[in-house]
């Protein structure tokens, strides 16, 4: 089995990344990370902080960031991205994002968001649909604290070790 973690280099989702891995940790998992990129959608990048102010759209730097972002929190979990449409809704990225956990075999999803699950959310939220998937389990991470995410990262075992890999 595996935990999931839709991860986008924000903070909840750095935060549901380290919660995996303490789960994984536990629970002797692995932990896949996986990026949705619409294709080509510079000021989109730029929103989350993948590209520079004026930088092009440049696929592999986008990759090669992402990536980064992932191994500065795990650097033992696996690494995938899906490119979606220029101009992807955000139901058409949860569900490449759903269809990857499936693929992946998820028994948990880790999902960083401050509105997935609550009784009353936004249609067009990507953790609120992928938390609607009965496939698999689901942890809601809203908060980036009370987790002591920094100590976390320092004690983990997966410390010292290196992914270079990333697949798309």
């Amino acid at each position: 089995m595996t935990f999931v973690v839709p991860f986008d280099g924000s903070e909840l989702a750095e935060a549901a990344l380290v919660r995996a891995v303490e789960f994984a940790a536990v629970l002797d998992e692995r932990v896949v990370t996986v990026s949705a990129i619409p294709e080509g959608n510079a000021s989109y990048a730029r929103e989350r902080g993948w590209l520079d102010p004026g930088e092009e759209f440049d696929l592999e730097s986008v990759v090669a960031h992402l990536h980064e972002a992932v191994t500065a929190h795990a650097p033992a979990a696996e690494f995938r991205y899906e490119v979606v449409g220029r101009r992807a809704p955000p139901v058409t990225i949860a569900t490449r994002l759903r269809e990857r956990a499936r693929a992946e075999d998820a028994s948990m999803v880790f999902v960083g968001s401050e509105n997935a699950g609550r009784l009353v959310s936004s249609l067009g939220s990507v953790g609120e649909t992928v938390a609607t998937d009965d496939a698999y389990d689901v942890v809601i991470v809203r908060h980036r604290t009370p987790s002591k995410i920094e100590r976390v990262d320092d004690a983990s075992p997966f410390r010292g070790a290196k992914s270079d890999f990333y697949e798309g």
